[in-house]
């Protein structure tokens, strides 16, 4: 993280630098690359490009992200990695086309993360590591199209099921937060918890016709393991009870760390 007394004064962006600084991508989208540009603020004249789809303002000395950043309607990259921002501004939920957000290694706190960033509804990628997060929010669990979360290098004690349990999600990183053990949450967090731990998901078209049939066997363990154990809840006194002939069976689940992804650059 950027460390420093006081404020950077920080190198000004003209209107001509900034169009220099637009690379065509190969699928014909523009991005604006003013990364490690030692950028202090944003100027205004960046409105005039207003109209690009990727924004790239990592690696500089930005305290403070703009409200009228949600004047780039067309954004759907935004990466301000490795800055000073304290605050994400209200505004972000104005970019409804936005797929990928990098805030990783900031300034921000929970208070820092605006409840209007649930409204992102096509947001992807999410990177909120190396900051100073102690809570999530769980609106965020209204981003159903999420498949990667980065919470790493933060103070969680703890994320959200609302998070946990969104329907697209295939990675999420909470490495080196002081997450409390299994053992002290609920029942309910617990399954939540060793579901994602265990959770590699593929389509059924990657895998071999030996694989697929693996998994399936597997998968019909699990729910013949989960049936009973539901069942045996919902009869507590008949748990002790032995019938004649009956084999005992028992199915390990192997624990894991979470799934992570490389660091969203």
């Amino acid at each position: 993280m950027v460390k420093g007394k006081g404020k950077v004064k920080g190198k000004k962006i003209t209107l001509k630098t900034a169009k220099n600084s637009i690379r065509i991508l190969f699928d014909g989208k523009r991005r604006l690359d003013l990364s490690k540009m030692g950028i202090a603020a944003l100027p205004k004249c960046l409105l005039k490009l207003s109209d690009i789809e990727e924004l790239d303002l990592s690696r500089n000395f930005i305290r403070k992200i703009p409200d009228w950043i949600q004047r780039f309607q067309n954004l759907r990259w935004l990466d301000v990695h490795t800055n000073q921002i304290e605050k994400i501004p209200v505004s972000i939920g104005q970019l409804q086309n936005l797929l990928y957000l990098n805030v990783c290694n900031n300034k921000l706190t929970a208070n820092g993360i605006p409840v209007e960033l649930s409204q992102l509804k096509n947001l992807r990628q999410l990177n909120l590591g190396l900051n100073r997060i102690d809570m999530l929010s769980t609106t965020l669990g209204n981003l159903k199209e999420l498949k990667e979360v980065c919470v790493f290098d933060n103070q969680l004690t703890s994320v959200p099921s609302s998070i946990l349990n969104l329907p697209k999600l295939k990675k999420i990183n909470t490495k080196r937060n002081p997450i409390q053990d299994t053992e002290e949450k609920t029942e309910e967090e617990q399954e939540t918890i060793q579901r994602v731990k265990c959770l590699h998901l593929v389509n059924e078209k990657d895998l071999c016709s030996p694989c697929l049939a693996k998994c399936q066997m597997e998968k019909s363990k699990l729910m013949k393991l989960k049936n009973l154990m539901n069942s045996a809840m919902r009869n507590p006194f008949s748990i002790n009870l032995v019938s004649p002939n009956s084999t005992a069976k028992e199915t390990m689940i192997n624990g894991g760390e979470w799934e992570q992804k490389r660091d969203i650059q």
